[in-house]
């Protein structure tokens, strides 16, 4: 698998993948290689993600005007 395709790309694989296991009409074989297929699209979606995540930074103004940087957060509690 190609790893420099995009996130979008990746993601329309592995529904592709997802529906094709989910349709129930491959043989063993076919349904392995097609999770195996899944995992390594699940793997390449993790990694831009964590990418993306560590690159953004949020611009917080303090109270004396003094803008300030710190990493991007998903949690509310760590804001």
């Amino acid at each position: 698998m190609k790893k420099n395709i995009t996130f979008e790309e990746a993601m329309t694989k592995l529904e592709a993948a997802v529906a094709r296991l989910e349709g129930g009409s491959l043989s063993l074989d076919e349904s392995l290689a097609t999770f195996e297929e899944a995992v390594e699209l699940i793997k390449l979606c993790n990694s831009k993600l964590e990418s993306a995540e560590q690159k953004v930074k949020m611009l917080i103004e303090e109270a004396d005007g003094t803008v300030t940087d710190v990493p991007f957060s998903t949690s509310e509690n760590e804001a």
